[in-house]
């Protein structure tokens, strides 16, 4: 078996990590025992790029151990947790391509080696693994039943690619299932993101100018846990009804070039390029930590942070001092890339346990109904999504209301109204 990891010798941590993980994926587990029970995907080929952590790992064990032939990369140069690729590949027999800090070259011959188990169904995460295949190895295309993809980039880049026509299978957008990015995106972005910042740095957040560029679904969940840490949060937007959201949710908003004034700390979540670009990086403030949530490191203009820098060292693990040519000195988490997964674990794997069990339904959906579907990128059945909440909630101990035959009969027509 090939693949491709940092030491196998760490196995035995990872096998802890996936173990601790599953405890709190339960919606996932009962996916994979009927996935089991069944050999859902036998013989087939499924090939990964996602973030190589403990709850991933339940993923891509459940797809395994459902009779899939499945392999896995990362979908980011420093989102792997070593330990967790070494289990996989020790004790489950998967191959994997993934070495925490792997520069491009590394990357982009791991994405390739996904691609040389000639996938039938693809996992992707930030549509990497999709556009490279489109790009260099069209041929492959034809045996493809389709793809499902986990995040909002990566949504974005599939959605342009089949409104230019050149998505040529179907891709399930698991990222707009509602209860992917209402929970993961809000409460998992929220807390991962404000852990990964706090174990990079030490530093307290009570009391500073928390900056968060977004107020999508990540941005929402990351003010919220900025404020309740204490921080003064100010909101940075584009679209104005999101600003105006923001302003009525208690928070300050104003351009990105004003708010790096006063910013102690400033994070990205739009999933757009150079968000805190050249003009702020100009007027920032002394001793500003900047840091990034996004899927690719392209939101913080690191090109432009460059050319008014006079020099620059690492004080920290993934912590590097920029000394601009003014004479300020501003720091840079991870690299611009993703602060959660680079500098901590990735979200909680209570929140993953729903956002993979949707990967995992998606999967399946793909398999069954790959030939009815257009080349297009379409969304889980409300019917699967809601499943997945019903099966969450039974996991909390939660019970809810259910309509009265009486309360489906008035919702379901018209004619009453004021009595």
């Amino acid at each position: 078996m090939k693949y491709d990891i940092k030491n196998i010798s760490l196995a035995e941590e990872g096998l802890k990590k996936i173990n601790w993980a599953k405890k709190d994926m339960p919606v996932l587990s009962g996916i994979a025992d009927n996935f089991k029970k069944n050999n859902t995907f036998k013989n087939v080929s499924i090939g990964g790029c996602l973030h190589v952590t403990a709850e991933t790992a339940n993923l891509i064990i459940a797809m395994k151990e459902s009779g899939a032939n499945v392999s896995l990369c990362a979908s980011n140069p420093f989102s792997t947790q070593d330990d967790v690729a070494a289990a996989l590949v020790k004790y489950y027999k998967v191959p994997v391509f993934a070495i925490k800090g792997e520069d491009n070259k590394t990357y982009f011959s791991h994405l390739n080696a996904i691609l040389d188990t000639k996938p039938v169904i693809t996992m992707d995460d930030g549509a990497d693994l999709v556009s490279l295949l489109h790009k260099e190895r069209p041929e492959q295309i034809k045996t493809v039943k389709g793809g499902t993809e986990e995040t909002t980039t990566g949504v974005t880049r599939l959605k342009s690619m089949a409104k230019e026509g050149a998505l040529l299978f179907p891709v399930i957008a698991v990222n707009d299932s509602m209860t992917k990015h209402f929970f993961d995106n809000r409460y998992g972005t929220g807390q991962s993101t404000m852990d990964g910042i706090i174990r990079a740095t030490n530093r307290l957040i009570a009391g500073s100018v928390f900056v968060v560029a977004g107020y999508g679904w990540c941005g929402k969940g990351l003010a919220m846990r900025a404020r309740g840490l204490g921080a003064n949060v100010i909101v940075t937007e584009i679209d104005p009804v999101k600003a105006i959201e923001a302003s009525m949710d208690g928070f300050r908003v104003m351009p990105m070039k004003d708010a790096a004034r006063e910013a102690d700390f400033i994070c990205t979540v739009t999933g757009n390029t150079s968000v805190v670009g050249e003009e702020a990086l100009k007027t920032i403030k002394e001793g500003c930590i900047l840091s990034n949530s996004g899927h690719f490191d392209v939101e913080i203009d690191l090109v432009a942070l460059d050319k008014i820098t006079k020099q620059k060292k690492t004080l920290r693990n993934l912590v590097d001092e920029y000394e601009l040519n003014n004479g300020k000195k501003i720091y840079v988490l991870a690299s611009g890339r993703l602060v959660n997964l680079s500098c901590a674990e990735g979200h909680p794997a209570s929140v993953m346990d729903m956002s993979f069990a949707n990967q995992a339904l998606a999967a399946e959906y793909i398999l069954n109904d790959y030939s009815i579907l257009s080349n297009n990128v379409h969304i889980l059945p409300e019917k699967l999504d809601r499943k997945i909440a019903e099966l969450k909630l039974k996991s909390f101990g939660i019970k809810i209301d259910k309509l009265t035959p009486k309360q489906e009969k008035y919702i379901s027509q018209w004619q009453e109204g004021t009595i």
